[in-house]
């Protein structure tokens, strides 16, 4: 019997895991990418002899405790590679000068905020409760959920029971309104500044969950790395990469999607057409928006999404460290904030890659640096290429001094500066907005579902972060895995996987 084929719009994560699990299952696949080589938004890139890490600072998954690591197998991801885990993920500096550093391991955690504020020790207790209760968290993740029966779907509900409370409890406040519970103004300062302040706290709670169990921790190498292993397993299944081939157009006959036209002008045609693309750009561009509902346009007009970023990375002539321990990042307030990309800037993370061997050559280190930014900012100077590179420059500056004021001498080790800006993001990803992992769940939204189709549309699904609220590497590569059970259902085969 003939192969159903499948054209795929995207060699990210999402799309490369899309054909990985389609290409299993006995389906033919071809992925179409816009950039020269994959990974999408799961890149780095070499500056100086310096490897830069566009991506990946925790992967869920990279122990065998999670269910997670059996996907990352089953992609070729894991097989070989080695991860960092954190003892200290990273000291946070108050405004007082007081320092607090944030363990990995939950014990210490406990003992260290205590003794940091023994006035605050109820609601420590009961914060490091709820981490302990996320220790036994699990949402099953090996089947798509919309293709459970009645009985497995009361069967998770029951195994969710005994963690409704934990649910109700820490996933409607904010960062930011728990920030506002402490007495310490250190605590304070940690818990309104160290993560997304609109996120649910829960989610942080999970984090330190998985950093203690060591389930999530950083694939050395680097993100490019990472990715490249998925596009070997990818090929080595039978699928095909075309690289600097954008789509400009999903084609569609009688409300089936029959494949794409790329910007040449050439057609290609499939059974199925999946999109990995970004989701503003597939919707109402590569369909011209004929196939979306009331709330499908209510996301893209309403609901929020994760800020895009200014991305500066420093390549240091000598070894440096922060002098804290085994913290690899400090959080520090400025003592005169500046104005970064139209913003005030009061505080700077900074990271210090000195424990993966590839970030950077013997006896020299890389450091990064993130700042939130927005896309509104940009696209007026980037219609001037002068005032463009002029403002990245005068922002690397500016970052340049106030490390230097923090680290006496730090300007003078620098031999390699690199910038991105939510510009660079759009033009090499084509994200909206420029935005680096989609929409964002907060305690307002809730947890929000989209689904993977379009109203009307058939022989079409999208993947990837604009369907998986919240974003993120694993959540990429499980829609993958998830549509492709879709494909197998349909055409009535059962989903099968493989471990290279």
């Amino acid at each position: 019997m003939k192969k159903k084929s499948v054209i795929i719009i995207g060699a990210g994560i999402a799309g490369l895991s899309t054909g990985c699990y389609a290409e299993m299952n006995g389906f033919n696949t071809e992925i179409f990418e816009m950039h020269t080589r994959p990974g999408g938004l799961c890149t780095s890139w070499q500056r100086n002899g310096f490897n830069i890490n566009g991506c990946v600072h925790l992967l869920l998954g990279s122990a065998k405790q999670s269910e997670f690591y059996q996907i990352w197998e089953e992609l070729g991801a894991i097989q070989g590679r080695q991860f960092k885990h954190y003892e200290d993920f990273i000291s946070f500096e108050g405004t007082d000068g007081s320092v607090f550093t944030l363990h990995s391991d939950i014990d210490k955690l406990e003992e260290h905020m205590l003794e940091v504020a023994p006035e605050d020790s109820a609601l420590i207790k009961d914060f490091i409760q709820g981490v302990r209760r996320c220790l036994h968290f699990r949402l099953p993740i090996l089947k798509a959920p919309e293709l459970y029966g009645p009985l497995e779907g009361l069967g998770v509900l029951f195994k969710l029971i005994p963690f409704w409370g934990l649910l109700r409890k820490w996933f409607k406040i904010s960062m930011q309104e728990f920030s506002t519970r402490f007495q310490s103004s250190l605590l304070r300062e940690l818990f309104a500044d160290l993560w997304f302040p609109d996120s649910p706290l829960f989610f942080f709670m999970m984090t330190l969950s998985m950093l203690h169990q060591k389930t999530s921790g950083y694939p050395l190498g680097g993100s490019f790395d990472f990715a490249k292993s998925i596009e070997r397993r990818y090929l080595g299944l039978g699928g095909q990469c075309r690289y600097s081939s954008r789509v400009s157009k999903i084609l569609v006959e009688k409300n089936r999607a029959v494949g794409i036209k790329l910007e040449d002008g050439t057609e290609h045609y499939a059974d199925y057409v999946i999109s990995a693309a970004d989701g503003y750009t597939t919707i109402f561009k590569m369909l011209d928006g004929k196939y979306l509902n009331k709330k499908i346009r209510g996301f893209y007009e309403n609901y929020p999404i994760f800020p895009p970023l200014i991305y500066i990375s420093l390549g240091l002539k000598q070894t440096f460290d922060l002098g804290m321990g085994s913290s690899t990042g400090l959080d520090f307030p400025v003592k005169e904030p500046v104005i970064i990309a139209g913003e005030k800037l009061k505080r700077l993370g900074i990271r210090i890659h000195n424990f993966d061997p590839s970030a950077a050559p013997s006896g020299k280190t890389l450091v990064k640096i993130l700042i939130p930014s927005n896309i509104a900012y940009w696209e007026p100077l980037y219609q001037d290429n002068l005032r463009y590179q002029a403002e990245k420059e005068q922002i690397a500056d500016q970052v340049v001094a106030l490390i230097d004021r923090r680290f006496p001498g730090f300007a003078d080790m620098i031999e390699m500066r690199d910038i991105t800006t939510p510009i660079t993001y759009v033009r090499y990803t084509g994200n909206w907005q420029g935005s680096h992992q989609g929409w964002m769940i907060t305690p307002k939204t809730g947890l929000f579902h989209m689904k993977n189709g379009l109203p009307h549309l058939k022989n079409f699904f999208m993947v990837g972060h604009w369907v998986v609220p919240g974003g993120g590497i694993p959540s990429a590569a499980l829609s993958g895995r998830n549509v492709a059970q879709f494909l197998c259902k349909q055409n009535k085969r059962p989903f099968v996987t493989t471990i290279q």
